[in-house]
Parts: C-alpha cells; sequence; structure tokens
C-alpha cells in the first residue's frame, strides 16, 4: 500500500510540476516576444492575463471575496497537509542505546528493524516479517507484520515472537520497554497441480 501511495504521489508531482512548467514556459516565451500558440487564451503578447473588466466582474457582490478566500484557505490547508505528510519520516532513523556509563550510544533505527525482521522469521512457523520502528528514539514502539503458514496457531507465534526476538531487541538496545503492534496474517500459497 505504501508503495503504491508513494508511486501516485510521485505521478501527481510529476504532472504538476509539467503543467506548471507548461504554462510558465509559454507565458515567459510569449511575453519574451515568440510566436502565440494556437491553444494560447490570449492573441497576442501584449494582452494582459486578466483584464480589468474580468479582475472586477464580481467585485461588488457580496459573496464573492468569502468565497474566493474560502477556496485559498482550503487550498492552503491541502496544501499544508500533503507538505506534512511528505516530509514526515516514516521511520526512526535512529534509537537512543543506554550503555550504562550515564552516557548513551545511537543505533541505527534500520539496523535495529533487520535485527527485529530476521529474527522474526526464523521463527518456527512465520512464512515472512517485516518490521519497522516509530516514536521518539529513546522510546520508540515496534510495527511488525508476521505472515504466518496455515498449520500455526496464531497464539503460539504471537507468544514466541514476543519472548524471542522482541525481548532480544528490547534487552539489546537497554530499553526499559519496547511496545509492540503486530498484525498477523496467513501466507497465501499459491494452488499446485497434483497428478
Amino acid at each position: 500500500m505504501r508503495a503504491v501511495l508513494r508511486t501516485v504521489n510521485r505521478v501527481f508531482l510529476g504532472l504538476v510540476g509539467l503543467v506548471l512548467l507548461v504554462l510558465g514556459g509559454s507565458v515567459l516565451a510569449v511575453g519574451l516576444g515568440a510566436p502565440v500558440p494556437s491553444w494560447w487564451i490570449h492573441d497576442s503578447e501584449h494582452d494582459v492575463l486578466l483584464s480589468d473588466a474580468e479582475r472586477t466582474r464580481w467585485r461588488d457582490d457580496g459573496w464573492w471575496w468569502p468565497v474566493v478566500i474560502a477556496a485559498l484557505a482550503v487550498l492552503l490547508l491541502l496544501a499544508l497537509w500533503w507538505l506534512v505528510s511528505v516530509l514526515r519520516r516514516r521511520r526512526l532513523a535512529e534509537v537512543l542505546v543506554d550503555t550504562g556509563d550515564g552516557e548513551g550510544a545511537l543505533v541505527r533505527g534500520r539496523a535495529l528493524e533487520n535485527a527485529l525482521t530476521q529474527e522474526s522469521a526464523r521463527i518456527d512457523g512465520v512464512g515472512g516479517a517485516h518490521a519497522r520502528l516509530k516514536g521518539r528514539r529513546a522510546t520508540p514502539e515496534a510495527h511488525v507484520h508476521l505472515a504466518l503458514e496455515p498449520h500455526v496457531d496464531p497464539g503460539t507465534a504471537l507468544h514466541d515472537f514476543t519472548t524471542g526476538a522482541l525481548t532480544h531487541a528490547r534487552t539489546s538496545a537497554g530499553l526499559a520497554s519496547l511496545p509492540a503492534e503486530v498484525r498477523l496474517k496467513g501466507v497465501k500459497h499459491g494452488a499446485e497441480r497434483v497428478s
């Protein structure tokens, strides 16, 4: 799902950038004296984008300015929401490890994620695992997806994960606690032809 959202985001940004580049480039080219394209909204380089009549058309109507301000406010809020969602880190970059001497050390978040993923994948009956760390570097949270084989009891797999991989990750990082959200799903096997 994340890959689809990332692809949609990149395609959308590419299309918006392309449209802005074409429009801006054509305005610049026409303004510098290039021939006016057939699809251009005005006839010559001396035309203004909005005439006085077009600019002042609804100025005296009471609904015009509140609608314009509301529409611009909604566009601004959508743009800010999009910017925050793009810039927000999806994963924890580093984890603060207690070294026991009053100081601390930083461990790359991906290193701890990889260790947690690899140990989780070795649990009996787990067909695949993926771990991601979120939260703050002093109090990380693990988000783990486990793909279980059909014959495995989910309770047993969850117990093996919490007493094994999760406990090892918590103790090796010197964390007082490592809360985890675990999502279990069954592995889907393709049909095989038996002769």
